[in-house]
């Protein structure tokens, strides 16, 4: 860094601060908004990222204003707590209808001084967080970035060229990262897809493999359900699967001797299918308490807060891993049942959000939970078919998951690395290539 110079933002880039609401006024030129948190949440913008954004208007001048284009970067610059400002997205295409959204600041570097994508990232750094944080005006319980204060934000930098193949290194991560992010996304749709065909809509393959139900399978009037189910299915209590237990509720003036990661609330909601365990708080407990509230890998994990009914599943789990007392756990017993259990559970959390679930699923406890009748077929040959297919879906799923939690933390050390000269562009590359990818090969359809 000794090369590197010091240089408050204001001087290589123009700030302006965002005043276009969310209204749609009868004149005004219709444009998708880029909100708050399709900045906070996103580390680029790019136009398929932007298919999601609302539909607002803005008058010409705004249009002219905060038209988003490449190599640009926006900023939160209003919230209730110091972390949530100051967080970065960049600009990654042009657009002709998106702009940015009120309470947020726009930042248009000079291209000939400073890297939209360089900027990006070290505003990513403790730094400029911790810069941020202490100069954060406001009143009551809400933070803000005044326009002195974002354009007083100090940088070091390096030559452009420099800039630029840091960029690119980390940006490199991050696309990596999004592309197994996409292939996810697609994977999980696939497997819903899946278990939908068979369980739901009951056109699992016949013994001719025909879909069974739209090929004229017999079909049997459930009375307890008020509908029709195949032939040769049954209807179940869900709590003679398995046992559901609530979590370890923990003093911690009162520790016990082992070391235990546990997973709350948080963990689940941050996580889809898998739980994220490189993220465990640690605890210590009894022994007793490690034995009665461990899980193991194909534990199903149901949440009672947050958002509950949210239900994720256990794989490659540490030893004496435990599960707060806000969550259920459901041990199964025949993990044969754990993926159509799984999804089942999952329609539980679907429901609770788009809030069709009725009264029974407001509360999500072990009586609601023992209660829920699914239906499953008799004939486990059936399952077992299911199972051949989807648990390599799942596999690939975990593979993937388990990849971005390491291209995610390499991402994360380089990042103060390369910003401080610690680590040249040259050794961080390295470290790219030395980077395991997967071998993920599926189909669609």
């Amino acid at each position: 860094m000794n090369n590197w110079k010091q240089q408050k933002l204001g001087i290589v880039a123009d700030v302006k601060l965002s005043n276009v609401d969310k209204l749609t006024i009868e004149n005004e030129r219709i444009v998708r908004l880029c909100n708050y948190t399709d900045v906070y949440k996103n580390s680029f913008i790019n136009n398929e990222k932007s298919e999601s954004f609302m539909l607002a208007s803005c008058n010409e001048n705004e249009y002219e204003k905060f038209i988003l284009k490449k190599g640009q970067v926006a900023i939160t610059k209003d919230s209730e707590t110091p972390n949530d400002i100051g967080v970065s997205t960049y600009i990654s295409e042009d657009f002709e209808d998106v702009v940015l959204g009120y309470h947020l600041a726009l930042i248009t570097p000079d291209n000939d001084k400073l890297n939209g994508q360089f900027l990006h990232y070290w505003l990513n750094t403790k730094q400029a967080k911790r810069y941020f944080e202490n100069n954060a005006g406001g009143s009551g319980q809400r933070c803000t970035l005044v326009l002195d204060c974002i354009k007083s934000t100090p940088l070091y930098l390096p030559n452009l060229s420099t800039q630029e193949k840091i960029a690119k290194v980390l940006s490199d991560l991050d696309a990596k990262i999004e592309l197994n992010n996409k292939i996810n996304r697609e994977l999980e749709a696939m497997a819903k897809t899946l278990y939908d065909y068979w369980f739901v809509q009951f056109d699992f393959p016949n013994e001719q493999g025909k879909p069974y139900k739209s090929s004229g399978g017999k079909m049997v009037y459930n009375a307890e359900l008020k509908r029709e189910i195949p032939e040769g299915w049954e209807v179940k209590k869900l709590g003679s699967l398995g046992e559901f237990k609530n979590g370890v509720n923990y003093d911690p003036s009162n520790p016990g001797e082992i070391a235990c990661p546990i997973i709350n609330v948080r963990n689940i909601s941050a996580s889809k299918i898998f739980i994220q365990n490189e993220d465990l708080d640690i605890i210590y407990l009894s022994e007793s308490d490690v034995r009665k509230y461990s899980v193991n890998e194909g534990s199903i994990i149901i949440a009672r807060s947050g958002i509950p009914g949210a239900t994720r599943l256990i794989a490659d789990i540490a030893e004496n891993t435990l599960y707060c007392g806000f969550a259920i756990h459901f041990k199964l017993n025949d993990l044969t049942n754990k993926i159509p259990v799984f999804y089942f559970l999952k329609s539980l959390e679907e429901h609770i959000q788009s809030g069709s679930g009725g009264t029974i699923l407001k509360n999500v406890n072990q009586g609601t939970l023992n209660s829920l009748n699914i239906t499953l077929p008799k004939n486990n040959q059936i399952i077992l078919k299911f199972n051949k297919i989807i648990n390599p879906i799942f596999g690939n799923i975990n593979l993937i998951h388990k990849q971005n939690q390491q291209l995610s933390s390499l991402r994360d050390w380089l990042l103060p690395m390369l910003m401080n000269g610690q680590v040249t562009v040259k050794e961080a590359e390295e470290k790219l290539r030395m980077a395991a990818e997967p071998s993920v090969e599926y189909k669609k359809g």
